[in-house]
């Protein structure tokens, strides 16, 4: 994983040192698939949460690992009493940082899988089956839930609005036909995760997304539900006048900061192709010209003459070069243990 901040890798290489060292050899040699949850001053609503995840998804045993993000309250301790592996980080960074973390412990702890869901209790645990059932059987490498293919309790209308834009905004400039953009209930391949560049902070989930499919990798989206929040209230779009809960002006930051990182994400991924691509081109130009000079003819050297015979002239000769343009073929293997109820063969990338 490379760090855009050389402050995020402190942070985050103490936060798995002390998780390693408070849950040994279980942190290590995680299950095949870690169900990852960032939480953020979450008590009274995470640990319902954590109870309710499932033991085993398609066939193969979970572990819940809950990134506490600087939290002020009992969020850690709940989480922990409920039976997730805790990382409790000192300082908050927001859901970004946070499951950057999760995914680097997940990586490093052996998962073959990582599935995410939200501390706030809107998602259906039952519905990741749903959503990791395509990975586990090699047909994507990363899905996501959809509430627009699904259900929604939200009554919203600059939520509902939000989400049908940024759906059509990403849909258009990454070709990849996406209905939600922003839905936290997730699943994919560990391996992914460590490959595309995480930097934000906060409003991660268009930043995977777009950097996952601008890396080639398969994705897809299945029906799935969200329910409204019972307990607490939404971190989203904190600004100065976020206590006085004005109507719509929440969103309005958050659609604001969401479009901020979305496009400049998109930006990043582009100019890094760019430069992938120049330097393919280049390469392939000099292995051309290293083939065009090894295949031109030499000048031949006169013959000996031989006995009987009544002379000798120049003996001319050509040289032939075969080969094949440069290529590489990609191939990525999960990490998860076999026997699952699902085949477990890795998608291609597309």
């Amino acid at each position: 994983m490379i760090y855009a901040n050389p402050r995020d890798q402190v942070v985050d290489d103490a936060a798995l040192k002390a998780f390693i060292d408070t849950y040994g050899e279980r942190a290590t040699s995680l299950p095949p698939v870690a169900i990852v949850i960032a939480a953020y001053n979450e008590a009274g609503a995470i640990g319902p949460v954590v109870e309710a995840l499932p033991a085993e998804v398609c066939g193969l045993a979970t572990a819940a690992i809950v990134i506490a993000d600087g939290c002020a309250d009992d969020t850690a301790a709940e989480a922990a009493a409920a039976g997730a592996m805790v990382c409790d980080v000192p300082v908050n960074r927001g859901q970004g940082a946070a499951l950057r973390l999760g995914y680097r412990i997940a990586r490093q702890g052996g998962a073959g899988y990582i599935v995410t869901t939200d501390a706030d209790g809107q998602y259906n645990p039952d519905e990741m089956e749903t959503v990791l059932a395509p990975v586990v059987a090699g047909e994507a490498d990363f899905v996501t839930g959809s509430r627009r293919l699904g259900s929604q309790e939200t009554k919203d209308v600059i939520r509902r609005t939000g989400v049908r834009f940024f759906a059509g905004t990403i849909s258009m400039l990454t070709g990849q036909n996406i209905s939600d953009t922003t839905f936290g209930l997730r699943a994919m391949r560990a391996e992914v995760t460590g490959t595309v560049q995480l930097e934000q902070p906060q409003y991660q989930a268009s930043e995977l997304l777009i950097g996952v499919i601008t890396h080639g990798y398969k994705v897809t989206e299945v029906p799935a539900t969200i329910h409204r929040r019972r307990v607490g209230e939404s971190k989203k779009g904190q600004n100065p006048l976020y206590q006085l809960h004005i109507p719509g002006v929440n969103n309005l930051f958050y659609g604001l900061r969401f479009a901020r990182v979305a496009y400049g994400t998109w930006w990043r991924e582009r100019q890094r192709t760019s430069r992938e691509q120049r330097s393919a081109n280049a390469e392939r130009a000099e292995s051309a010209k290293k083939a065009g000079s090894s295949g031109r003819a030499e000048p031949a050297n006169k013959a000996e003459s031989s006995s009987g015979t009544a002379g000798s002239g120049p003996v001319e000769s050509a040289a032939r070069a075969n080969g094949s343009g440069p290529g590489s073929v990609e191939t990525s293997t999960s990490s998860a243990a076999a026997g699952a109820a699902c085949p477990a063969d890795p998608a291609k990338r597309t």
